[in-house]
């Protein structure tokens, strides 16, 4: 099993740590980029070390979270290579790897419980990238 990449700005920290003891429970392996409280901070300074980390192949997939997701996503998404995608219901996270092989999941802390959370990362972490015409699209982004 790949080890999975954390990250969350201060919104995010309470849902990462959830995510944390999940996969603890699991046994899945994971490493946490930060936030390491829910102390006022900025997403850029942990989006960007996750995205080194998933480019580089350090960790494969992320996982990210912020309140709206959308800030933690357009932080990722400057980045060559990685596709993050924001779902905040299972079936966005099943497309999202399915259509667009899409490496980060990024999450809105603010805009989703525990249940539907997890949902989406099961989903995330099960579903494979389809390949086939999807993939002509995915090299277009690149």
């Amino acid at each position: 099993m790949n080890t999975i990449g954390l990250c969350s700005d201060h919104a995010g920290f309470e849902l990462k740590e959830a995510i944390r003891r999940a996969l603890d429970a699991r046994g899945l392996p994971y490493r946490d980029f930060g936030t390491y409280s829910s102390e006022a901070c900025d997403y850029p300074d942990y989006a960007h070390v996750l995205a080194h980390a998933v480019e580089t192949g350090e960790v494969y997939p992320g996982i990210a979270l912020c309140g709206t997701g959308n800030g933690i996503a357009m932080t990722l998404n400057k980045h060559l290579g990685i596709r993050a995608a924001l779902c905040w219901e299972a079936e966005l996270a099943t497309l999202a790897r399915a259509h667009n092989d899409a490496n980060v999941l990024v999450l809105p802390a603010r805009f989703i419980g525990e249940e539907e959370m997890f949902a989406a990362i099961d989903r995330f972490l099960e579903t494979p990238f389809e390949g086939g015409r999807h993939q002509r699209r995915i090299d277009k982004i690149r």
